[in-house]
């Protein structure tokens, strides 16, 4: 709105003779505009475009590091799952369960898999059942923070880039109306640098934002997803040991165990 207010402004201050520019145009007319535009831009504009080229490389990056990432985990939990449904014995997935990481359901299964050990050996009921369900959320709980690394900084780039290409936007309008009161004169050659800065920001920006601002939205989806099959994998795991313990006999004392016993 801006923009268009000073083009108003502009159409109405200069006079019908002036509108036809005098001598050759200061860039070839075969170059593009984006190319004009960088060349009118000023030492502001310029270090603003390149904060926002900075930022979208590093936002481009992280995006495709955590797709690549959680493409590998969500192949290796379905094979996790598939492993451990199969098999009948814990301690068989147990030596065979680090071959499928990255699965955030390894580390779970780790984590109830060693509680359940400490509790009972490997056989029998747990003696407290809630320590299992704790390690089942705790583990699920870092595995996802793990998995959230550098969101953050995606977050940012997509709530900020907007900002930085305004306060280009804003510098491009002062350097404008700065132009227009050196020159004397209402004249199109003495504010287009400003403008042209003003309009290159504004874009840079929206280009920047918008793609980290879907890409977050995206990964943040998966993550949700992965917690939930976290936390099911865990449940699912409890049931099992529950009902093997259930199937599986006491183990039966020995010699020294009896006589303790009996004193």
């Amino acid at each position: 709105m801006t923009i268009l207010a000073l083009a108003l402004l502009l159409q109405d201050a200069i006079p019908p003779d002036a509108a036809a520019p005098l001598g050759p145009p200061p860039i070839a007319q075969h170059s593009s505009a984006l190319t004009e535009m960088l060349h009118n831009s000023g030492p502001m504009a310029l270090t603003v475009l390149a904060i926002l080229l900075v930022a979208s490389v590093f936002s481009w990056s992280i995006m495709i590091a955590k797709w690549r990432a959680f493409s590998g985990a969500e192949k290796q939990s379905k094979r996790f799952v598939r492993a451990f449904r199969k098999s009948g014995r814990l301690s068989e997935i147990a030596t065979a369960a680090d071959q499928f990481r990255p699965s955030p359901l390894v580390a779970v299964f780790h984590e109830i898999h060693d509680e359940y050990q400490r509790q009972t050996g490997g056989r029998g009921m747990p003696a407290n059942p809630q320590a299992l369900e704790r390690a089942a959320q705790t583990a699920s709980s870092e595995a996802v923070t793990l998995m959230e690394r550098r969101m953050t900084w995606l977050a940012t780039i997509a709530q900020s880039a907007t900002f930085i290409g305004l306060f280009g936007t804003v510098m491009g309008i002062v350097d404008a109306f700065h132009g227009l009161g050196t020159a004397g004169a209402a004249t199109l050659r003495a504010v287009a640098p400003g403008i042209s800065e003003a309009l290159i920001t504004t874009a840079a920006g929206l280009a920047v934002a918008i793609p980290a601002l879907i890409g977050y939205n995206q990964l943040t989806a998966r993550l949700r997803e992965f917690a939930a099959r976290a936390d099911d994998f865990g449940r699912e795991l409890l049931n099992a040991i529950e009902n093997a313990a259930l199937l599986t006999p006491p183990a039966t004392p020995t010699t020294e165990e009896a006589r303790r016993r009996t004193f």
